[in-house]
């Protein structure tokens, strides 16, 4: 199981064999690209590159941070549908980011609430935003073993 694996080489490379000491989550990154960020697509799923697969974040996925490398204008909102329910959260992710390079971390903006389950990663109708929107998301999936798992 990755989680087992990754989690016990963290701690093992610590020099613990008896689960002693807490090894957390990795952080990961994912890409994403937004063809067109303006109110008239509102709803549509993020995809991962241009004429790439739909973004999908795991259960448990903690957004830490939105990083724009290929910038657009205004602002959007991030949010998500269920794989499985088909239920849609608006601005789940993000609410008001702006379309423009740079990075905006958990606060007022990006919400750092874990999803509730393996979701779609979509624009929703709170937005002003136009043009290509791209960059990549750092996230971390909550532990739920509480980092017991094999050494």
């Amino acid at each position: 199981m990755a989680l087992s694996t990754t989690q016990s080489i963290w701690r093992s490379g610590g020099g613990d064999q008896t689960r002693t000491a807490y090894c957390g989550s990795g952080v990961m990154a994912a890409s994403f690209y937004i063809a067109d960020a303006s109110p008239a697509v509102a709803g549509t799923n993020v995809t991962v590159s241009n004429g790439g697969a739909a973004l999908i974040l795991p259960a448990g996925a903690v957004v830490l941070s939105v990083s724009i490398n290929d910038g657009g204008t205004g602002t959007f909102d991030l949010g998500t549908t269920g794989y499985n329910s088909g239920t849609a959260s608006g601005a789940s992710i993000a609410s008001g980011l702006a379309a423009t390079v740079g990075t905006t971390s958990v606060g007022s903006v990006v919400t750092g609430t874990p999803l509730t389950e393996m979701s779609y990663v979509t624009v929703t109708d709170n937005t002003s935003g136009a043009g290509t929107v791209g960059g990549y998301i750092t996230y971390f999936v909550v532990d739920p073993l509480l980092g017991q798992q094999n050494v």
